[in-house]
């Protein structure tokens, strides 16, 4: 059998590395096919029986479809992992899916789950289950294979990009809110929540499926499949926690509402959810600098700064300003997915947004869509001259009335024009900021 593994990333090594050890595979010629080795890689297609799909490939690749209809067979990394939690007793996978969200939650209830069960713990039905977590939050399944046991909880983040071809489901669906996203490699919305609905296509009425009841695309997704339905309102959970902003709400609240189904007892739940800080580049504190205005010299002021970098998106950024009542700054921009940055203008004006920062490929056109903000707009070149200007504005402004400024960095933009990837673009800003002379 002549093996083709397509995109040789993170998940592409991973699946690499279990092929050849796996006795299923034993006797298959394996081949790498990434754009590093050659531009014509996608014409080789046709020369294999199997190929597994990285999940940064993608699917609707005309060469792809090409070579599906001319019989080559394709697979995943995650599919592969479905299968092999087949050999273990009583396994249970938890997929969480949305277009964000996914790695607070399934980190979230993650914690959760551990903390429920430890050996220690009372009444709790989770007790001396092992729980693991793997998905897009940046580890891949096949990487829990040698940990998987008997009774263990998967809980896995799962991509559009990792759904799209997947014929299975997970025991528990987990879907957040969904809205446009990755347009420049779905193309159409309803190829991107069809994608989507994987995660509860394949479910058998034995199934759960939760899912966003505010989000009308969240339960489109929930109805396709068989699995019992529980609508979540976050309305409805009272929990304290450090995370700032609804957004940050909503996912409590469904990582609670999976967790109490599972028998975790409630106390603890309340305990994690408060404890947890949240994610690295999710609407990350990550300094406070004291300023002493000018016309109150005695009052100590404050400049807040956030690292939001995972925001790729602009209804990502529309939580994080709507997270703070107090003035703010935001800092935009990076390379186009083909998105509205309409919707943001509103959100601009409504939530005392100062000054928009904008830095990027795409800084022009958020520029034009978002005019209506009544926001002041600057645009710069760089990262390094955004995080300058802004917080040169922030002390102006604390000098001149303000007692707290934040200063979001919530690009809702993709990293690819001068970052490696998001958290790079994270990493990056956060090394700026710790610079700032006070």
């Amino acid at each position: 059998m002549n093996i083709a593994i397509l995109g040789f990333g993170r998940e592409g090594k991973s699946t690499l590395k279990f092929l050849k050890k796996s006795p299923s595979f034993k006797n298959a010629q394996i081949s790498v096919l990434d754009k590093k080795t050659g531009k014509n890689y996608l014409k080789k297609l046709l020369n294999f029986d199997f190929v597994f799909r990285s999940p940064g490939v993608p699917y609707n690749l005309p060469e792809i479809q090409k070579a599906i209809k001319n019989g080559v067979k394709f697979s995943s990394a995650t599919a592969l992992f479905f299968d092999e939690t087949k050999k273990r007793k009583n396994v249970k996978i938890i997929g969480i899916t949305g277009t964000k969200g996914k790695g607070t939650t399934s980190t979230l209830l993650y914690k959760i789950l551990k903390a429920c069960g430890k050996p220690r713990t009372r009444a709790s039905s989770l007790r001396g289950r092992n729980v693991l977590l793997a998905g897009n939050i940046g580890k891949s399944p096949l990487d829990l294979i040698p940990k998987l046991k008997n009774n263990s909880i998967i809980i896995l983040e799962l991509s559009s990009f990792q759904l799209q071809d997947l014929k299975k489901s997970p025991d528990i669906a987990i879907i957040l809110n969904i809205f446009p996203d990755h347009m420049d490699s779905h193309k159409t919305f309803s190829e991107y929540i069809n994608a989507k609905s994987s995660i509860s296509k394949f479910q058998s009425p034995n199934s759960k499926v939760f899912y966003d009841a505010t989000n009308k695309y969240s339960k489109l997704v929930a109805l396709k499949g068989k699995g019992k339905k529980f609508p979540i309102d976050s309305q409805r959970f009272q929990y304290v926690s450090k995370m700032p902003g609804e957004h940050n709400l909503k996912n409590a609240a469904m990582a609670a509402a999976v967790a109490l189904s599972l028998g975790c007892p409630k106390e603890k739940i309340a305990k994690t959810i408060k404890n947890f800080k949240g994610n690295e580049h999710r609407l990350e504190l990550i300094r406070t600098i004291r300023v002493n205005p000018r016309r109150y010299p005695r009052i100590s002021a404050s400049i807040k700064f956030y690292n939001d970098s995972a925001s790729t998106n602009p209804q990502t950024t529309i939580a994080a300003v709507n997270a703070f009542k107090e003035p703010k700054i935001v800092i935009m921009g990076g390379k186009d997915k083909g998105l509205d940055y309409s919707p943001l203008a509103k959100a601009l004006k409504n939530s005392n947004t100062k000054l928009v920062i904008l830095f990027g490929e795409n800084k022009n056109k958020i520029k034009r869509q978002i005019a209506k903000s009544k926001a002041q707009i600057a645009l710069v070149k760089d990262l390094k001259s955004a995080v300058n200007l802004a917080y040169k504005t922030a002390k102006s402004m604390l000098h001149a009335s303000c007692f707290m400024i934040h200063v979001i960095f919530s690009p809702a933009a993709a990293s690819f024009d001068m970052f490696k990837d998001y958290a790079d673009r994270g990493k990056k800003f956060k090394e700026l900021v710790k610079k700032l002379r006070h």
